[in-house]
């Protein structure tokens, strides 16, 4: 399988913006319609979308429900929801909307055995995110130390069932400054289940690197949006990795 190239959506009082190292002081605007911004990525050949909920992630409840639904209602591909998934409930809601995969974070440090639901309630569809920072997961949108080593987490994740793993150093997420590669392949080499890396990706050379790492994938934000490299050539740098 080829390394994917996974754009990002955020959402935050129903626009897409991105935050710098999860900071919702520091927030930029991109667009006020994401179903338009998952249309163009759709266009411009992506193959998957990843969409975040912030003020979900923040709140701890699915906030901006009816613009995730847009988006999946928009396009063709397959779309996966992040931010205040909390319950069964909230994801069966999100599911219902037409979320392919569900992202689960802080409820995985709160409520373990959500995982375990998840997965035999909606099997393959899981991502569990390892949002990390010098080691430690974090939790509630960033803000929050959990006190849990987050290599320790993804492993307790993977052994309750969960599919699929995302990590993201969130000293690097919206800096353009580049991505934690060893970090990235230090989750890869140690965990059973695919990887995706997020956080930092600045360069077409950056996801070079990160295809090697062992990964499956990247997901990749503010480059795009900022223009630093287009989702065509970003496809084109990891189609020979």
């Amino acid at each position: 399988m080829s390394f994917e190239v996974i754009p990002a959506i955020d959402i935050r009082g129903g626009r897409c913006v991105r935050l710098l190292q999860g900071d919702y002081d520091r927030e930029t605007a991109y667009a006020d319609d994401p179903a338009e911004v998952a249309r163009d990525w759709e266009a411009q050949g992506a193959q998957r979308l990843h969409v975040v909920d912030l003020d979900g992630a923040r709140e701890g409840r699915p906030v901006n429900a009816a613009e995730v639904a847009a988006i999946c209602e928009a396009v063709a591909i397959p779309v996966e929801v992040s931010g205040g998934l909390r319950t069964l409930e909230d994801i069966e809601g999100v599911v219902e909307r037409g979320a392919k995969r569900i992202q689960l974070g802080s409820a995985t440090v709160r409520n373990p055995g959500l995982v375990n639901e998840v997965v035999e309630r909606f099997p393959g569809m899981l991502v569990v995110a390892i949002d990390t920072r010098a080691g430690e997961a974090l939790t509630e949108g960033w803000r929050e130390g959990s006190g849990a080593d987050a290599m320790t987490l993804a492993r307790e994740m993977v052994e309750r069932g969960a599919p699929r793993i995302m990590v993201t150093d969130i000293a690097r997420d919206g800096t353009l400054e580049g991505p934690n590669a060893e970090l990235a392949a230090a989750f890869a080499a140690a965990l059973p289940v695919p990887v995706v890396a997020s956080g930092g990706v600045t360069t077409t050379d950056d996801l070079r690197v990160l295809a090697k790492t062992g990964c499956e994938g990247a997901i990749v934000g503010k480059a795009l949006y900022e223009r630093r490299f287009t989702l065509a050539e970003a496809l084109e740098a990891v189609a020979a990795c």
